[in-house]
């Protein structure tokens, strides 16, 4: 099991990649929220394996069962519990891996650690991003409630780049980008990376609209070091930045510092190289968040290993079912872990999003 605790919400999420199901508890959400079940599978459906000839062969329903927490429609203020079964299970795809870590993996580190390698990696595995999902849409409903909007999209995928800014959902097309030419182009730089036996990586922007001034804190309470912390729970993802990011370290201050300014009577920034954030609290202005996640580890192409109970050299060829690029079925993830922090945070701050003036 692992846990994320924050000031009001706590979630729990365990299982196995190859074990019976994975699951999540999610305590602290208040009661008489509205629950859209079909908008949460909906949600769902955007990470689930097996939908696109770009991701794995592993085909998953991914229908979450709830066992407490939800009757009627509705939170009812108890612990939220649900599991989803894993029906697609091939574990005689890894017979030789017992022994030998796959290069990526954390196989090598979860057999220091643990003493084995767990098909499928195990409690490693993003297959533990369903149920991180399944509380992250549940989140996504309440901050959409209140005014809040996650949008996301594919900024990159190996030297490919996204084009234009992301100003709409762009959750209802099969490949998220705001310039569908440029997804074309992503689709089959994955294909050939794929046909060629390797993999490709890329970068995730998150962007949120209508969050409020005034939530997180300094130091360890600031949105910033829980979004990160959340953000990095994500098998695969390496780099997380806001705003200008590591860009702002080439910019000087005058460059780089958000001018204030009015707007109908709201303080407001005239640019937002901080990516609405300062000082570990929210300004109001969009919270703009960039996440990159490396190409996936498994490859079907020849990679140089270690036998651990022999401690000898050997070669390595995987099989079995892997995404050629998980960035399009970690987009949501992205948002589900955003969308947990965020509402958190406004949970714990006790206030509503206020927009125009008294």
């Amino acid at each position: 099991m692992s846990t994320l605790s924050g000031d009001t919400l706590r979630l729990t999420l365990f299982g196995r990649s190859h074990g019976p199901s994975v699951g999540m508890t999610l305590s602290g959400l208040p009661a008489r929220e509205p629950v859209s079940l079909p908008a949460l599978q909906d949600f769902l459906g955007r990470r689930a394996p097996g939908r696109s000839p770009l991701s794995t062969a592993r085909r998953e329903a991914d229908i979450p069962r709830f066992l407490s927490g939800i009757k009627d429609g509705v939170t009812t203020g108890e612990d939220i519990a649900a599991i989803i079964e894993n029906t697609d299970v091939k574990s005689n795809d890894y017979p030789s891996l017992t022994t030998v870590p796959r290069p990526g993996h954390a196989d090598y580190t979860s057999y220091v650690k643990y003493g084995r390698i767990e098909p499928g990696g195990g409690p490693f595995s993003g297959r533990l991003t369903a149920p991180l999902c399944v509380a992250g849409g549940l989140c996504l409903q309440i901050l959409r409630r209140r005014g809040i909007t996650v949008l996301s999209r594919i900024l990159s995928i190996g030297e490919v780049d996204d084009q234009g800014d992301l100003t709409a959902p762009t959750c209802e097309k099969a490949f998220p980008v705001v310039d569908d030419a440029q997804g074309e182009a992503m689709a089959r730089a994955i294909l050939q990376a794929k046909a060629q036996g390797d993999s490709l990586g890329g970068v995730i922007q998150c962007r949120v609209l209508g969050l409020p001034a005034g939530l997180g804190g300094p130091l360890f309470d600031g949105l910033e070091s829980r979004l990160s912390a959340a953000l990095f729970a994500i098998p695969a993802v390496k780099g997380v930045d806001f705003g200008s990011g590591f860009d702002a370290a080439r910019l000087r201050g005058s460059e780089n510092n958000d001018p204030f300014a009015l707007e109908t009577g709201r303080v407001v920034t005239t640019t937002n190289h901080c990516g609405g954030i300062l000082g570990g609290i929210s300004t109001g202005m969009p919270l703009e968040i960039r996440v990159a996640v490396k190409p996936t580890p498994s490859i079907a192409l020849p990679q140089r290993s270690v036998d651990l109970k022999a401690m000898t050299p050997t070669t390595l060829q995987i099989t079995g079912r892997h995404d050629p690029c998980i960035v399009p079925r970690a987009v949501p993830c992205v948002e589900a872990a955003a969308a947990l922090i965020l509402c958190d945070a406004l949970l714990s701050n006790g206030k509503e999003p206020h927009h125009g003036t008294d």
